[in-house]
C-alpha cells in the first residue's frame, strides 16, 4: 500500500519561503510522474505543479517562476520549493501522483500572512 507524507508547511510572512517534502514509501517514484495539489477553502483541489518520471516539470501559472518541484529518487521524496509566497497561497498542500492515483493524505497547511 502506497503511502504518502507531506511536511514542511507552516505559517510565514508574505514574500517568504517554505520548502515542503512529501516522503512516499510503497512506490517508487523514479518511474512515476508525481505532482503537488493544493486546497484552499472554499475551492477545489488544484494541481499546483508536476514533474514527470523523465523529469519534465509543469506549473500552473500563479506559481511560475516562484515554486519549484524536485523529487530525490533515492530518497524517495518529492519537494517543492515555495518562494515570494502569497497570500492568496494558503491552501493544504498535497502530494500525489500526476493523475491522482493513490489515496490523499492529510496533507500539509501553509498560511501565508498578508
Amino acid at each position: 500500500q502506497v503511502q504518502l507524507v507531506e511536511s514542511g508547511g507552516g505559517l510565514v510572512q508574505a514574500g517568504g519561503s517554505l520548502r515542503l517534502s512529501c516522503a512516499v514509501s510503497g512506490s517508487r517514484i523514479s518511474i512515476t510522474d508525481m505532482a503537488w495539489y493544493r486546497q484552499a477553502p472554499g475551492k477545489q483541489r488544484e494541481l499546483v505543479a508536476a514533474v514527470s518520471a523523465g523529469g519534465r516539470k509543469i506549473y500552473t501559472d500563479s506559481v511560475k517562476g516562484r515554486f519549484t518541484i524536485s523529487r530525490d529518487g533515492a530518497k524517495n521524496t518529492v519537494f517543492l520549493q515555495m518562494n515570494s509566497l502569497k497570500y492568496e497561497d494558503t491552501a493544504v498542500y498535497y502530494c500525489n501522483t500526476r493523475g491522482g492515483d493513490y489515496g490523499w493524505s492529510q496533507g500539509t497547511q501553509v498560511t501565508v500572512s498578508s
